[in-house]
């Protein structure tokens, strides 16, 4: 009786197991400390007229908390507003001065975990 029920408890896990990996890889988990739509998020706003504009490709963002950090990352940058597409691996940066320099942008995200692959 007792091995029973230890199949039985063995057999739940790996069934919830095979659940949550199955919503991970669909994008539905929660890879990243939580799972919620970020999509929303409005863009921070600058303090004057948008003066350039960068694209940033990213690498080893999996899900829209990886995005919002990302964004979060851009936005500490000064002058700078970030908007990240997750599905294509970029961010938009928005600068309201020409002082920007791209290795800031670079060490942000970085810093916040992602690699930066290129910055035009």
């Amino acid at each position: 009786m007792g091995n029973v029920i230890v199949i039985l408890v063995l057999l739940v896990i790996v069934v919830l197991a095979v659940k949550g990996s199955i919503k991970h890889f669909k994008g539905e988990g929660a890879c990243c400390g939580g799972s919620h739509d970020l999509a929303r998020t409005s863009m921070k706003s600058l303090d004057g007229p948008i003066v350039s504009e960068k694209l940033v490709r990213i690498s080893g963002m999996t899900c829209d908390n990886c995005a919002e950090r990302v964004k979060r990352a851009i936005d500490s940058v000064d002058g700078c507003a970030g908007k990240v597409n997750l599905k294509e691996g970029t961010a938009q940066v928005f600068c309201d001065r020409t002082t920007v320099i791209d290795v800031d942008i670079k060490h942000a995200i970085e810093n916040a975990g992602y690699k930066v692959d290129s910055i035009a």
